[in-house]
């Protein structure tokens, strides 16, 4: 019998997740000219790309041109795209080990980390992660309300998914209309009450996590301004020595435009108002009558040095109150276990080493399994971030196949996987079908003048498709 991953018997890998790390896990295996690699993808929704169209902001089209390097490794003869496949659901991982040499999670993370103080469950205290989903139109979340008729919004956290969901609510009509923002929710902030946001940093400015870009952009909305209080814009003591004994360019540039927004009170030339704070943390909900959330208390905080040398927040004496109504919850996304993997509930990833999934008990890797992304590593950086990440991944599969640690499929030849999906999921979405709904959404964006408008459920995907193929049926 000829060794795996040649002509004759290619390495068959399933890759479970369509998002960024499951597409750069894919460009690595292809990239590597020693083994001969055949990638099935399988994605829980009609649609590709998972983060790029769900998580990118809607008004960050440029961005989301990653996806032509996705849509090149797609069309390759050793690629398939099996989309409207659940794991666990249509497909289990005793299926997938009857038919791949090896299986990669790239699955991403499905929750999200909670601040854990009184009055979070109270109507109007939502996760930024799912409005973040309802205005990019995940079929998930449609369904979602938020009242946007209260006119104060608090945004907990200061990475880049915090800026994106203040300067979403603090857009115009005109602005949003320039993106492929989901219809409903377009017409839902374009008539908003929203005229004041609050959003609150635990740490200091030179801690932050957003990026210069990502702040700088606030400056420019057309129809608000970003106030920050003088005190809370300047360093305290042991920011200024670690930025001395360890300058960087990035927060450097990052303090020069926050100090552009320095000033005691909105100007008033604006409607909207950005009110950027640092150094404050949420410690209890306050409700009104209807048990909706009707203000937020704040504790002061002060950095201190901890033993490994990083700076951290601990709370002060010192209290005050802001007047919001809705507050969106932005500090970390958390992954979700998965049937028949290991899963580090605290970290909310699957146990692994450099990407290779272990059993937790014994520390020894699970022959076959791989992860990639942040279900491997935990929510961090950027879409760029994954490629590196991949390639770990990738690089211990190679090793793996070249020691000879795979899983041993009873079925390995492509048809039979194809028989299973077809079985198990008759409307199962190929790659070819997803790019007659991506020319679907970018004809009726066209009709608007907007880049997309998007198909925001399942069934209407499917139901677009089935239409389109008909009709190309009779045409033919």
């Amino acid at each position: 019998m000829s060794s795996i991953g040649t002509a004759e018997r290619p390495l068959r890998v399933a890759v479970i997740g369509s998002g960024p790390a499951g597409f750069y896990t894919v460009e690595h295996l292809f990239r590597q000219d020693k083994y001969v690699v055949l990638v099935d993808m399988f994605e829980r929704l009609p649609t590709p790309f998972g983060l790029v169209r769900y998580g990118v902001a809607p008004d960050h089209q440029k961005i989301k041109n990653v996806t032509r390097i996705y849509e090149k490794l797609a069309q390759r003869p050793e690629f398939r795209f099996f989309g409207n496949v659940e794991y666990g659901k249509h497909v289990t991982l005793e299926d997938l080990k009857r038919y791949y040499h090896q299986i990669v999670f790239a699955t991403g993370t499905q929750g999200d980390r909670k601040l854990g103080i009184p009055g979070e469950d109270l109507k109007g205290f939502h996760s930024a992660r799912e409005f973040v989903a309802w205005y990019n139109g995940h079929p998930d979340y449609t369904h979602l309300e938020f009242d946007l008729s209260k006119e104060r919004v608090a945004v907990v956290g200061v990475g880049n998914v915090a800026v994106d969901v203040a300067r979403i609510l603090l857009k115009t009509r005109e602005e949003l209309e320039k993106t492929d923002i989901a219809d409903y929710a377009l017409e839902a902030l374009a008539n908003s009450n929203v005229r004041e946001v609050y959003m609150l940093g635990r740490r200091g400015p030179a801690q932050a996590a957003f990026t210069p870009p990502e702040i700088k952009e606030l400056g420019e909305l057309a129809d608000a301004e970003v106030v920050v209080r003088p005190e809370e814009a300047e360093l305290d003591e042991l920011s200024k020595k670690v930025l001395e004994e360890h300058p960087d360019k990035e927060t450097l540039r990052k303090l020069e435009i926050i100090r552009q927004y320095v000033r005691e009170m909105p100007t008033g030339t604006k409607r909207r108002v950005l009110y950027l704070r640092f150094l404050v943390s949420p410690v209890e909900a306050h409700a009104n009558e209807a048990g909706e959330v009707d203000g937020l208390k704040l504790v002061k905080n002060e950095l201190y040095m901890t033993e490994a040398g990083t700076l951290r927040p601990r709370p002060t004496d010192r209290y005050e109150e802001i007047p919001v109504q809705l507050v969106f919850r932005s500090i970390g996304y958390k992954g979700a276990p998965l049937p028949g993997l290991p899963f580090h509930e605290r970290w909310g990833v699957i146990w692994n080493k450099k990407g290779r999934v272990i059993d937790p008990e014994t520390d020894q890797p699970l022959t076959g399994l791989y992860c990639a992304g942040w279900i491997k590593r935990g929510a961090t950086g950027v879409i760029g971030t994954n490629k590196p990440d991949a390639l770990e991944t990738v690089t211990c599969m190679l090793e793996d196949v070249e020691a000879g640690r795979v899983l041993d499929p009873e079925a390995s030849e492509p048809e039979a996987a194809e028989r299973l999906v077809r079985e198990r999921q008759p409307d199962f979405v190929s790659f070819e079908d997803w790019k007659i709904i991506d020319r679907l959404e970018i004809e009726r964006g066209k009709a608007v003048g907007r880049p997309r408008v998007k198909f925001t459920s399942v069934e209407e995907m499917l139901e677009a498709l089935r239409r389109e193929k008909a009709k190309a049926a009779v045409g033919s």
